[in-house]
């Protein structure tokens, strides 16, 4: 018998590849590992790239924000004058602002000469009263001008005088900001001010008609209100000034330098949910910035300037670029969400299959009840995915319109093309064969 344990030579029949094909498939197994070799290297530099292209623009981002909020305060008088509005009616601006003027209006008034104005035998009785009102003379004059001064801050001519002021020297914000112009607003030993004159003529004004005629003596006095006070402005100033050249380009800059690496990464949904994180957490370290350097900015101040005012003109000179820091975390949330739901994941689909599933059950209900689309409906499903694509540029385009988009108006748009892409799902039927049932 022959021994069934003998080596088979690739003998016909017995079921062993020829020695013609093992060097084929050998050649081949070579090339595949020659390939797998070339390959990682290639993908490698792709993605170190990708890498460095994504982290430029992360760390651009906050500089981007930046750069917008500085092109718009300088470039645009109207923004300007709904950034600082508010101050004319906050509390503790006020309060400074009054202050300061009394003690302008004081520093020319002169008590011997206000006491001549009154008749001899009346002078006891005129400083007995004003004594009761402020234990002295000049405290009681001093209380009688603050009062006079805060009714005029309080009043809405002063709104009008501060709206009007700062929409006329807005040119002069380049001065206080980048060092360029001059006006009202100006900056000194390393303060910037505005000039209060108007406000010391309405107070000389109101002191007169209540009966202080010595008020009419005092000249034109120009006094200054402290906006922002810092030892490093002239670096501030600088830094400001190469922002606002930056200006709107910068924000794009950051974009495409974040999209062209994603578009070459190798797993570019994947890639793009991390790097638009990325970019909403390097904004959200602007706004937490923002919140630290307050307390160190106030924390320097002179002991001469009021803390609360100056908090005040600090939250509402970045009352905005809040805004936008809010505006741009949403907008990186709402793009890796949305390519999160669109990618192949298992809680995606999941996600996915429950959206589909609630639609067709309303679809099926309509049916029932004897709503059908029509003709609409193939038309619909055979377009869908140029009308997902048209709803989608439609939603970013609004974005790019809007004046001043925020995190409201991102998350809104966000929300109206989720709902546009559930009614084309809705309407979205197949065509029914003639041979099917109805």
């Amino acid at each position: 018998m022959p021994d069934s344990s003998a080596p088979d030579n690739g003998a016909p029949g017995s079921g062993a590849p020829a020695p013609a094909e093992l060097a084929a498939l050998k050649a081949r197994i070579a090339a595949l590992e020659a390939e797998r070799t070339r390959r990682p290297t290639h993908h490698r530099v792709r993605s170190i790239v990708a890498v460095v292209l994504i982290v430029l623009g992360c760390v651009l981002a906050p500089l981007a924000v930046v750069a917008a909020w500085t092109s718009d305060i300088v470039g645009d008088t109207d923004r300007y004058v709904d950034t600082v509005r508010p101050l004319a009616r906050d509390r503790d601006v006020q309060n400074a602002a009054a202050t300061r003027v009394t003690n302008a209006v004081m520093d020319h008034i002169d008590l011997d000469a206000l006491l001549q104005d009154v008749l001899p035998a009346q002078r006891p009785l005129v400083q007995k009263a004003l004594g009761k009102l402020g234990g002295s003379i000049e405290g009681a004059v001093s209380s009688f001008v603050h009062d006079k001064a805060q009714a005029v801050i309080a009043s809405d001519a002063f709104e009008r005088i501060w709206v009007d002021a700062n929409r006329h020297i807005h040119n002069t914000v380049n001065k206080a900001l980048t060092g360029s112009g001059g006006g009202a607003v100006k900056i000194e030993k390393n303060t910037v001010t505005v000039d209060l004159a108007p406000v010391v003529d309405q107070v000389k004004q109101r002191l007169v008609d209540s009966g202080m005629t010595i008020a009419k003596r005092i000249p034109e006095i120009h006094t200054d209100f402290t906006v922002v006070r810092s030892d490093d402005i002239g670096k501030v100033k600088t830094y400001f000034r190469l922002l606002q050249l930056a200006g709107l380009w910068l924000p794009v800059v950051a974009v495409l330098l974040v999209a062209s690496g994603v578009l070459l990464s190798t797993h570019r949904r994947r890639v793009l949910i991390v790097s638009a994180l990325c970019f909403a957490f390097a904004t959200l370290l602007l706004g937490v910035a923002l919140t630290v350097f307050r307390v160190v900015y106030l924390d320097a101040l002179p002991a001469g300037i009021s803390q609360p005012a100056a908090g005040s003109v600090y939250d509402t000179l970045t009352r905005f670029l809040r805004t936008s820091v809010r505006e741009v975390v949403a907008l990186g949330v709402v793009v890796a969400l949305a390519a999160w739901l669109t990618g192949p994941g298992h809680w995606a689909t999941l996600v996915r299959g429950l959206w589909h599933s609630g639609i067709g059950a309303v679809r099926a209900t309509a049916d029932h009840a004897g709503l059908r689309t029509g003709p609409v409906g193939p038309f619909v499903h055979r377009f869908r995915t140029w009308i997902t694509w048209i709803l989608a540029g439609a939603a970013v385009l609004a974005y790019l319109l809007w004046p001043y988009p925020t995190g409201w108006v991102v998350v809104g748009l966000a929300l109206a093309l989720l709902f546009a892409q559930g009614v084309v799902d809705f309407l979205a039927t197949r065509p029914r064969r003639k041979d099917s049932p109805a």
